[in-house]
């Protein structure tokens, strides 16, 4: 029962020293040795640049990056030093540019609230991300910002099969109307921005790149294996990416949600 206890009060606003969160980064497996290893992410990025859609997320000009161009731009995000063209063995995240990161979402999301701006959130992570992205909602509406949920109830056919949004506590989740879908595409955010115009989006994936794709400002959560949004902040498409693993377990991410809350005011 304590154990239990002292797990919930993870996700209530506490008082987190920096090195604490930096540590529980670490130990939860968002930084680190972290589980998309070397030669994973320069598949990915080389995909990236030959235009693959699976991995551009929607955003435009990804193609004119060389492959090493784009490696050394991530290698600087999470300040991890590599021997030239070596593609082997582990990728480490460095937990100070995380936090660093969320520091900066924390504050942008603050000043949503405090402005009672309309902000969209969604994810192409329903069994990573979406606990984080729904108790940061429950804050924003809390301190008087807005959560937009547009197509809600709106279906259409991709595939032969099924598509839906569904709202998750104000969270934008990919359905078939009975489960929910792992997605890149940015299709579901180009859909959703037709019949809405956030001032501002909390996303990853497809959903993330769509909305930069079409000037939204955005801030966002990127894994060390998608180079897309990387890119995108590099063109100063958007000012804030928080590049960790994404697909963690979702109480995992406790220590971002602190980090984050940390920066809305008492």
């Amino acid at each position: 029962m304590a154990a239990s206890k002292a797990q919930d009060d993870r996700w209530t606003r506490g008082s987190y020293t920096r090195q604490e969160l930096l540590d529980a980064l670490l130990a939860e497996g968002m930084a680190g040795d972290v589980s998309h290893d070397r030669t994973n992410v320069w598949s990915k990025v080389q995909r990236m640049v030959a235009g693959d859609p699976d991995v551009t997320f929607g955003v435009s000009g990804t193609t004119k990056y060389d492959a090493l161009e784009v490696m050394g731009l991530i290698d600087r995000s999470i300040n991890f030093e590599a021997e030239a063209d070596s593609w082997d063995g582990p990728t480490t995240i460095d937990p100070e540019t995380i936090l660093a990161s969320l520091e900066a979402m924390g504050d942008r999301l603050a000043l949503a609230a405090e402005r009672g701006e309309e902000v969209l959130i969604a994810t192409g992570h329903p069994v990573g991300m979406v606990l984080l992205y729904m108790e940061i909602a429950r804050e924003l509406v809390r301190r008087g910002a807005k959560l937009l949920r547009p197509i809600e109830g709106v279906r259409w056919r991709e595939l032969g099969r099924n598509r839906a949004i569904r709202y998750l506590h104000g969270v934008a989740v990919l359905t078939d109307r009975a489960s929910s879908y792992h997605t890149h595409s940015p299709d579901p955010m180009r859909r959703m921005l037709q019949e809405a115009t956030p001032d501002l989006v909390l996303a990853d994936h497809g959903f993330a790149g769509a909305a930069i794709e079409a000037g939204i400002e955005t801030v966002c959560v990127t894994d060390v294996n998608d180079p897309a949004l990387v890119v995108a902040k590099h063109e100063g498409r958007t000012n804030v990416v928080v590049i960790m693993d994404d697909n963690v377990t979702p109480e995992s991410y406790w220590p971002c949600y602190q980090a984050i809350l940390g920066r809305f005011p008492d």
